[in-house]
């Protein structure tokens, strides 16, 4: 053990008992140090790996003694963690497909589908380096020195008991969270996400583009068709919310009932005529 006394060209010189060694900057940690200057004033545990008595030059490293010290720490954790298991860790890098938590001498992947029930865009939403987690433990490949992590799996899945709270037929609102050339995807609560396809938009437009006629993160309501619980799917309608215009016309227009209407339309056997914005004839 000895204390950073002085940045030099590629490390640190390190005082031990009076003698200056060189740490070099690729051995100060597991990781890169962007600024091996921080160091300076701290005292370092190091690992002796070379001693040259004719230039008296001792060169040591922090890196080596950490890894060997973190090989045994995962040899005991691998010994210990099982699936299902709770455990707390700090994230240590964010990637864009996950994070990667340190569990107390290996590193577990935590997969960004098994951050949230909700929509995550990238990890950053909610993690940030150094944030101490409480993670379950989806599985261990012992052989392969990984372990697969799940934020979402300590939370209540939103699917459960989904058809109580969204039943079939009912009118609800939600949020529109992504507009595709197909359709809207409407989220009803965090984790619960629903689709209306293009064809359940309008009774009567035809090829419509979603993105013309609606706004990212505005409010809406929608009909529930469907629910899929296998897949955890939802099939949703606008156009039923209002209700199908055409069961009013017996009610609206019977039979021999006079109005003015426009022309829409002619064809070689007669005109489509509009009464109504949704209705022609």
């Amino acid at each position: 053990t000895g204390e950073a006394k002085k940045k030099v060209k590629g490390g640190l010189l390190v005082a031990v008992d009076g003698v200056m060694v060189f740490l070099p900057a690729s051995q100060i940690d597991l990781r890169r140090v962007n600024e091996p200057a921080d160091y300076i004033g701290h005292d370092v545990r190091m690992k002796i790996v070379k001693v040259d008595e004719e230039r008296k030059n001792i060169v040591v490293s922090r890196r080596q003694l950490l890894e060997e010290e973190r090989f045994e720490k995962r040899e005991s954790l691998l010994a210990e963690i099982e699936e299902g298991q709770v455990r707390t860790g700090e994230v240590k890098n964010i990637a864009d497909f996950g994070a990667f938590v340190d569990l107390g001498g290996m590193d577990g992947l935590l997969h960004v589908t098994d951050m949230s029930y909700g929509r995550i865009k990238h990890p950053k939403e909610l993690l940030s380096i150094g944030d101490q987690v409480e993670v379950s433990v989806l599985s261990v490949d012992r052989e392969r020195n990984r372990v697969a992590l799940s934020l979402k799996a300590l939370s209540e899945n939103p699917w459960e008991k989904i058809s109580e709270r969204y039943p079939v037929g009912t009118i609800q609102t939600g949020r529109i969270a992504n507009i595709v050339p197909y359709g809207l995807f409407v989220a009803l609560e965090p984790g619960v996400e629903g689709l209306v396809h293009v064809t359940e938009i309008s009774w009567t437009r035809q090829n419509l583009n979603p993105e013309d006629e609606f706004e990212k993160g505005a409010e809406i309501q929608v009909h529930i068709k469907d629910i899929d619980l296998d897949k955890q799917e939802l099939s949703l309608s606008v156009r039923e919310v209002e209700g199908n215009p055409w069961d009013r016309i017996a009610e609206q227009y019977a039979p021999g009932t006079v109005l003015e209407a426009t022309i829409k339309n002619h064809a070689s056997y007669g005109a489509f005529v509009e009464i109504e914005d949704l209705l022609s004839f």
